[in-house]
């Protein structure tokens, strides 16, 4: 049962609670205790599981190990530590683990201090030492992380004298469990902490560490569990996910969301008042500018762009033009650098020694990076849970204001964005997806669980189903991954897929199945796939390469741009993908796209509802002024932002029509014998993926011929040059079919065999490591062709190929929601309206030039969009 605390406890309260040590030390550390803390502390000292939410630096971390430390403080001074694990935290990354450590032997060592002056002048010195001695305090208790780069020796000796609080990774945490000497240290463990929950919640590692904790829980049953996350929705989601199940019921979880105790300054900024009738040099110089005063008026700023190669653009543009100011001083960070690098710039910017650091995703998470004042986001985050995430890297202390500057560069970013503030403000979140049932993450911990120890198969799918992203899991389901693992499909060890566990139907016994089961387990577990470079051939003539992510998004006849040039995807075969050149072709997937990140779904609705108020401002003849006046009090905007928002919309609605949530416009040009068929869908790029791919795939059947696609988070082009039968090809795609069709769709795509490999690799059918070798991204693709074809000879419906059907139509694409906007249309609560004109609409610019923009010149870009807007100002002088 989820329930919220109501109860908020006193500083009194919460220090009679405290060992008189741990009490005097947090009075001179901290005076008094957080928002958060006042409701956390008291009950995860009495053992209630509890998930917290609140913002960056509000004293999440701290409200879980107060009340650890005061319990182990209590247990030292009465000699009763034990060796083993009272504590383990979990967090998604490996330096936050190395932080949340030093963060601990701190106190630790302060705590120490102060008793140790205390006792001086004493005959004897009083020592809280605990049962085994410790280098690092002489409380006696140990503090200790274990990941991958942990050494044998570091392992060997934490079996010795175990970390009384195990700082770990969710994969470590999976080969603890299977590691039989090392397991036995966290049997009767007192608490698990999962610090950045939210950030594991919506992913398959989430998936893996839910079943992990029910493992955990399985042999320390009176654990408690704690979540520590940012401002998230819905926030009982995150809390079923940490707390799991039990006889089929939640477990009780209590729920803090802390209130926002830092003023939250955040606005939309535009380097110009117009963003449409400017030439590129303008806009670019402007931009530059506008970036350099931000960071000359703060101390330290932190700079988000959405693709790590934007993040290199801004660097390099930064130290061009101002080569007097950055320098030494400016530092980048995305995935991308090496490990060596990131940690290089974290350290730097710790320290104070950098001005303004420029990063993707990478320093998204509470990584402690020091005193950040100003946090620019260069584009729209695509969520306000990610513009939280983000700007809340400013002000990391309690009471510092939380300052962050969203720059927009053409008017759908600023309505965007625009949008995106409104809902910050007003704490409108948008809402997590957890993925269900996935059945590769399941088939790794089921081999897991056989390793382990021989066991009842009903005993095995009750842990299971425990866990909540596996709490719907039919008993088909489950009984299909044991049939994989044990062995029935015999004709998989052509492929050298070998059964890895015994399954006794008479007896209802599973285990493992071979000498070398353990080793295969732990040098393979994990959820996260390999990527690598794809090579692009002219037949065998190579023209550069592009990441794998880009690749998968690839079908038959796509065009994209390399290295300046045009070229048509026919296919790929391992990690080569063979192009023939496409001359004087746009192209239909611009060559950033696998970087780009989605449009929230919740997100989209919200500027969707935007769009209908003002259509219905505009219908109701209301005058410039109202409609301006309505802009600024709904939007919280400055007035530049204000009068490009009613120029936007107002040539929109002259010249065609608007669309919004209750009307899908659907826009028809031709240019020459080519058609383009334009969906107003904005409704985020995942859910177009699912319409635009049925939509196509039903209209090439309809017209014989292949349909060119482009897909945005405002909607998505359909382009082919022949009449297009568009009425019947709406009838042909409903809410019932959408799921079959997008499974026809997808079945020969890139994205379907790359994510066929994912899951081969995640259910262990592919092995990247055996006996010390390891098989490379590569290798792991011409292995996952070869078993793709044999599995589907054996069953169209195998278990792994529906995961990676499901992990494309759920976890990729949005399929849900988009036969949600099915259903809609079907009950008549969304219009589908076809409209035809001989130029794009305003609102179409950028939908129609996404597929060019890699062609074009920016400069050309600009300039086209400059004609375009000078006919539709043209078109609408009369009306």
């Amino acid at each position: 049962m989820i329930s919220f605390q109501k109860e908020k406890y006193s500083d009194k309260e919460i220090y009679g609670m405290l060992h008189p040590l741990l009490r005097d030390w947090f009075k001179e550390k901290f005076g008094s205790f957080t928002e958060p803390q006042k409701y956390a502390i008291p009950n995860i000292h009495n053992k209630e599981n509890t998930l917290i939410s609140a913002v960056t630096g509000s004293g999440k971390t701290l409200s879980a190990f107060t009340a650890i430390l005061n319990e182990l403080i209590f247990l030292s001074e009465q000699e009763k530590l034990e060796n083993k694990v009272y504590a383990v935290y979990i967090s998604p990354l490996k330096a936050l683990n190395n932080d949340i450590r030093r963060n601990l032997i701190e106190p630790l060592r302060e705590i120490q201090l102060k008793l140790e002056e205390q006792n001086k002048g004493k005959k004897k010195e009083k020592k809280l030492l605990g049962k085994v001695s410790s280098k690092e305090n002489k409380l006696g208790i140990r503090v200790g992380v274990r990941t991958g780069d942990t050494t044998a020796s570091e392992k060997s000796k934490m079996l010795r004298l175990a970390p009384h609080i195990l700082i770990t990774t969710p994969e470590s945490l999976a080969i603890i469990l299977n590691a039989p000497k090392f397991k036995e240290k966290l049997r009767e463990a007192k608490w698990l902490v999962i610090d950045e929950i939210h950030a594991l919640a919506n992913n398959k590692r989430g998936s893996h560490l839910a079943i992990s904790m029910e493992r955990l829980q399985r042999i320390s049953p009176e654990i408690t569990r704690i979540g520590l996350s940012a401002t998230i929705a819905p926030i009982e989601e995150i809390a079923k996910f940490l707390v799991g199940l039990e006889k089929g019921k939640t477990r009780k979880c209590k729920v803090i969301e802390a209130k926002l105790e830092k003023k939250l300054n955040l606005k939309v900024l535009s380097p110009l008042p117009n963003l449409v009738d400017v030439s590129q040099e303008e806009i670019h110089r402007k931009l530059y500018e506008l970036l350099d005063k931000l960071i000359q008026e703060h101390k330290t700023t932190l700079i988000f762009t959405n693709t790590r190669s934007a993040t290199e653009r801004v660097v390099h543009y930064l130290k061009d033009k101002f080569p007097e100011k950055y320098g030494a001083n400016i530092g980048a960070h995305h995935s991308s650098l090496s490990r060596e690098h990131r940690l290089n710039t974290e350290e730097r910017l710790k320290k104070g020694e950098l001005k303004v650091v420029v990063s993707s995703t990478s320093l998204e998470l509470g990584i402690d990076i020091g005193f950040i004042d100003l946090v620019v986001l260069l584009g729209s985050p695509k969520s306000v849970a990610r513009a939280l995430q983000r700007v809340g890297r400013s002000g990391h202390k309690l009471y510092d204001e939380i300052k962050g500057r969203i720059i927009v560069l053409d008017r759908d970013d600023l309505i965007e964005c625009s949008v995106l503030l409104k809902n910050a403000l007003e704490n409108k979140i948008d809402r997590i997806q957890i993925p269900m049932n996935a059945l590769d993450v399941l088939a790794q911990q089921i081999y897991g669980i056989a390793i382990e120890e021989s066991q009842k198969i009903e005993g095995v799918y009750e842990l299971i189903t425990q866990a909540y992203p596996y709490s719907s899991l039919k008993r088909s389901q489950f009984f299909e991954i044991i049939d994989y693992l044990s062995g029935e499909f015999v004709s998989l060890e052509s492929r050298h897929v070998y059964a890895k566990i015994w399954f006794d139907k008479e007896t209802g016994m599973i285990g493992k199945r071979g000498k070398m089961a353990r080793i295969i387990y732990m040098t393979n577990i994990g959820t996260i796939p390999d990527e690598a470079r794809i090579t692009v051939k002219i037949k065998e003539h190579k023209i550069g390469s592009i990441d794998e992510g880009f690749l998968e998004r690839l079908k038959k006849g796509d065009v994209f741009v390399l290295g300046g040039q045009s070229y048509e995807f026919r296919f790929a075969s391992g990690m080569t993908a063979q192009v023939i050149t496409a001359y004087q072709r746009p192209p239909t997937v611009p060559a950033w796209f696998s970087e780009m990140l989605p449009l929230s779904f919740d997100l989209a609705l919200e500027i969707q509802k935007f769009r209908k108020l003002m259509e219905q401002k505009f219908k109701a003849k209301k005058s410039k002024k109202e409609i301006q006046e309505f802009i600024k009090t709904y939007l919280y905007v400055e007035d530049n932002a204000v009068e490009a928002i009613y120029n936007y919309f107002n040539e929109q609605f002259l010249f065609l029509e608007l669309p919004h949530i209750k009307k899908i416009l659907i826009e028809v040009f031709s240019e020459g014998q080519t058609r383009h068929v334009i969906f107003h869908s904005l409704y985020g790029r995942r859910v177009n993926d699912a319409l635009s791919r049925a939509y196509a795939f039903a209209l090439s059947k309809l017209i014989h011929k292949d349909v060119e696609l482009t897909v945005t988070d405002n909607g998505f082009v359909l382009t082919a040059n022949t009449k297009l039968p568009l009425e019947k090809m709406l009838k042909l795609v409903t809410s019932n079919e959408l799921r079959k069709i997008c499974v026809f769709a997808i079945e020969r795509t890139e994205v379907l065999n790359r994510r066929f490999r994912h899951c081969a690799v995640r259910s262990l059918m592919i092995l990247r490591n055996y006996k010390g070798r390891t098989k490379t991204a590569g290798k792991q693709q011409m292995a996952s062709r070869l078993l793709i074809s044999a599995v589907k000879r054996i069953d169209e419906n195998f278990p792994i190929l529906n995961e990676a059907r499901r992990e494309v139509l759920e976890d990729l694409m949005d399929i849900h929601n988009a036969e949600k906007v099915l259903q809609g249309i079907e009950q008549g609560l969304i219009e589908t309206k076809i409209v035809f004109s001989d130029i794009p609409s305003p609102f179409a610019f950028n939908l129609f030039l996404q597929g060019r923009m890699d062609v074009m010149k920016m400069e050309d870009k600009i300039e086209f969009i400059k004609r375009l807007h000078a006919q539709i100002q043209e078109r609408i002088k009369t009306k």
